[in-house]
């Protein structure tokens, strides 16, 4: 049985979320995390957070089992692009630079490997 976290209009660009996405996706969740505790990238701690959720929801999901018993993986990891804030940058001449401020929303999925 699979259990799925979100999380939503995280302030940072897809691209650089989906490049952790892309290293953890695939993986055992004890690997995932200890990955994502020593990643360099400041998106690794909101990721971690949501791999643990999405751990705590799959335990609920299975009566309060252990997940370090029945071998989880990460199944899917996808992320989508949230909403853009529009800001205005002074530029030469009297114009104005759009600057856009975007975020991401992150679906995690985990669930027993056999």
């Amino acid at each position: 049985m699979e259990a799925v976290a979100k999380l939503n209009n995280y302030p940072t660009g897809p691209r650089k979320m989906r490049l952790l996405a892309d290293v953890i996706r695939g993986m055992e969740v004890e690997k995932a995390l200890a990955i994502l505790e020593h990643h360099p990238q400041h998106n690794a701690v909101p990721l971690a957070k949501l791999l643990k959720s999405a751990i705590s929801n799959w335990e609920q999901k299975n009566n309060g089992a252990s997940a370090a018993d029945s071998s989880l993986v990460v199944k899917t990891v996808f992320v989508d692009g949230g909403r853009v804030l529009k800001r205005m940058r002074p530029a030469p001449q009297g114009r104005g630079y759009r600057v856009r401020k975007r975020s991401n929303h992150v679906t995690l999925i985990v669930d027993s490997k056999n």
